[in-house]
């Protein structure tokens, strides 16, 4: 664990006493106080994975533990959990991570979803949670069934939005394959998208059924993003490990969902343009305590698309 004076509070607090059994601070003002009459405010802190910073928001200072992975691209905790975290943070004590050369967390020099689930082991440990209910979103939920088969003792309940894994390959593979391969590729298309509003929310409607009902605050956050320098190096090294020319994937764990050892939840757009809903209506029959909440009208972005939906499936099943 970090030693106690070499933590991270959360922005804008002091220092000071963890909560018990964590070893990251809550600062007095850092805004992560849970009640039910509302969402529970967000703060940040750092696990320190490796040598290297993995940061991650928070909200919630009472109930079980829940961590949020997020997806690939220029995602990362904040982006794609912004509805969920602060909403289930009013009865649990949610971590929204973001992956090395993500968000707030600093690069690594492995981009798989080995590598992440590594990550997320040390994540855990660091902040000395030895179970937990786990949920995550295309790349996340790839990273998080394969941490739940690898580790079923250390999750409670696994809940996989959109996810990654469940097939041998994916429909735009080989084109993935190819903008991770040509140097500069991916680098152009993201600072294309980070050119305007207008651009960002374009490259959106690759993703998602209907770009244009998309919240405005989303898509300037997304761009804002998408034109940092650096954007989507992450994502191109990830997809160089995982994604071969014929577009088939390295991780395909769809074989092994009869050994899940834990109740699941797929959540899934029936319009999902990257990875097909019937990836999770297959997974929902194999693994042994499952469901499955399909959102018609919905691409690849669920807690985006329709963030509403997502909360209620996520506040039935985590708190049963």
């Amino acid at each position: 664990m970090i030693p106690e004076d070499e933590r991270e509070p959360v922005d804008g607090g002091e220092a000071s006493a963890p909560v018990a059994g964590e070893s990251e601070d809550i600062g007095d003002d850092g805004g992560v106080e849970s009640t039910m009459d509302g969402p529970a405010s967000v703060g940040t802190g750092a696990a320190v994975v490796n040598g290297r910073r993995v940061a991650y928001r928070r909200a919630g200072t009472d109930g079980p533990p829940l961590v949020l992975l997020h997806g690939a691209g220029v995602d990362d905790g904040a982006l794609s959990w912004e509805h969920v975290l602060p909403e289930l943070g009013r009865t649990h004590r949610v971590y929204a991570l973001d992956w090395p050369g993500h968000g707030e967390s600093d690069d690594a020099p492995e981009h798989s979803v080995a590598a992440y689930r590594d990550v997320l082991v040390g994540v855990l440990d660091e902040l000395g949670l030895e179970s937990v209910a786990l949920a995550g979103i295309s790349m996340g939920a790839g990273v998080a069934l394969s941490f739940a088969l690898a580790n079923p003792e250390r999750v409670d309940r696994l809940a996989l939005v959109s996810s990654y894994g469940l097939g041998r390959s994916v429909p735009a593979g080989s084109l993935w394959y190819a903008l991770a391969n040509v140097p500069g590729a991916n680098q152009a298309g993201y600072a294309a998208m980070g050119s305007s509003t207008t651009a960002a929310r374009t490259g959106l409607s690759q993703v998602v059924y209907d770009a244009s009902t998309l919240d405005a605050g989303f898509v300037e956050a997304f761009r804002e993003r998408a034109s940092r320098a650096g954007a989507g190096a992450a994502f191109a090294a990830f997809q160089r490990n995982e994604i071969g020319p014929s577009g088939r994937v390295e991780t395909n764990l769809a074989g092994r969902l009869g050994d899940l050892a834990v109740e699941t939840l797929f959540v899934h757009g029936t319009q999902d343009p990257l990875f097909p809903v019937a990836w999770a209506r297959r997974g929902a029959e194999r693994v042994p305590d499952a469901s499955l909440v399909e959102i018609p009208e919905c691409g690849h972005w669920p807690t985006q698309e329709h963030p509403g939906v997502v909360v209620d499936a996520f506040r039935s099943f985590f708190a049963t």
